[in-house]
């Protein structure tokens, strides 16, 4: 019996790490096993996640070097095994591991780029890691967005590709009584909630909306809540942040509205989902930071999975995530004034069935199945007889 054809993925960026990339890499694992024989290199951790789905080479987590030098060592160890049909990076980060196994085997690289990983301001990844990129037989972009900044990075457009990452749409809702439950626990009335989910980065601007519209909406609406899930930023190839939850906190007291305010830092996806359904929008102030970016925003279409609008500054990919009108607010950047004021309609405006189903109908067409699909398809795109 023929054996099935093997394929090799090479990323960070996989559970146990928490975050949107981590997501988008176990779904990618997860359709390439079920259309090939998959080798995963992950950090340690990850075959749990992985399940039975992939064989799998772990390396150390922490710091980033060690996973490279670990994962580094493992590449060459794929080397001798039987040749993959493709050899996959899931960020630009592993992208030169992925490259020179498939160099090595004369097969077929790809990478899926996810903003940040084509702008960092650092020279030595601009001069060692880029080239990689730009001679992967394929490039991944996550929105239309990163794949302008692919271009301007010197990939060819006829190797590109956008495939928006994708998002669990639930099949049941928590109950009433289980929502509220979750919310008077918390001291916080369910109607009135701003959620706000993600890392404590510059990028993601929460500092920025304590101090410009958070006051203004608590004055207009004094049961208002901005609830915050989230940790602070890990080593990533942007660095540590400065933003911290300490700091955020210590401006919401000095404004007046520390009482507005709680962090609940990272939670499971089952109380992810409370907050959710709890919460009448979602805030996504992101921020225009040199040397970062947003390269999509997986947390607005969670949101919309679950009915619940976003209102979000139109910066990176960020228009992929949020269809304006349907499923949230696209604020020009910067414009503090207009998202507070968005905020407010959208607090005072309790959406009817119609809406929410409207929202939803939006996520469902990026779900995760539909992201599987549309990553075979643009590895099917690539030339048989093509390699690096």
């Amino acid at each position: 019996m023929r054996q099935p054809e093997r394929v090799l993925l090479v990323s960070r960026n996989l559970p146990p790490f928490r975050g949107g990339m981590e997501r988008l890499n176990l779904h990618l694992a997860r359709a390439l096993a079920a259309r090939w024989s998959l080798h995963v290199i992950g950090p340690r951790g990850c075959r749990n996640a992985l399940l039975s789905a992939a064989s799998v080479t772990e390396c150390p987590d922490r710091p980033l070097w060690k996973f490279l030098a670990g994962a580094a060592y493992a590449a060459a160890r794929a080397c001798l095994m039987p040749a993959p049909m493709w050899c996959i990076a899931g960020s630009g980060l592993t992208a030169p591991l992925a490259w020179l196994v498939a160099r090595a085997r004369r097969r077929k690289a790809a990478v899926y780029v996810h903003g940040l990983d084509l702008i960092v301001l650092h020279r030595l990844y601009q001069l060692a890691w880029l080239p990689f990129i730009r001679r992967c037989d394929l490039v991944i972009a996550n929105s239309h967005h990163t794949a302008a900044l692919a271009v301007a990075a010197g990939v060819d457009p006829a190797r590109l590709r956008v495939v928006h990452p994708g998002v669990g749409m639930p099949e049941t809702s928590p109950s009433p009584t289980t929502v509220s439950s979750w919310a008077a626990g918390r001291q916080i009335r369910p109607g009135a909630i701003m959620l706000c989910v993600g890392r404590l980065t510059e990028r993601k601007g929460l500092l920025e909306f304590v101090e410009h519209c958070l006051p203004g909406i608590v004055q207009r609406q004094p049961d208002a809540h901005l609830v915050v899930i989230g940790d602070e930023a890990p080593d990533a190839l942007h660095g540590a942040s400065r933003v911290t939850r300490s700091r955020i906190a210590e401006l919401a007291v000095r404004l007046g509205v520390g009482h507005a305010l709680t962090f609940l830092g990272p939670v499971g996806d089952d109380e992810l989902a409370l907050a959710y359904v709890a919460s009448r929008l979602c805030i996504f102030p992101v921020r225009d930071v040199p040397g970062d970016i947003e390269g999509f925003g997986m947390v607005a279409l969670e949101a919309a999975a679950h009915g619940v609008p976003t209102v979000a500054f139109a910066v990176g990919g960020v228009p992929d995530a949020v269809r304006d009108g349907v499923s949230g607010d696209l604020i020009p950047p910067g414009d503090y004034s207009a998202f507070q004021a968005a905020c407010l309609h959208r607090m005072s405006h309790v959406p009817d069935d119609d809406e929410r189903t409207g929202i939803r109908a939006f996520a469902a067409g990026l779900a995760w199945p539909v992201f599987e699909t549309r990553i075979l398809d643009a590895l099917a795109s690539v030339p048989q007889g093509a390699h690096c």
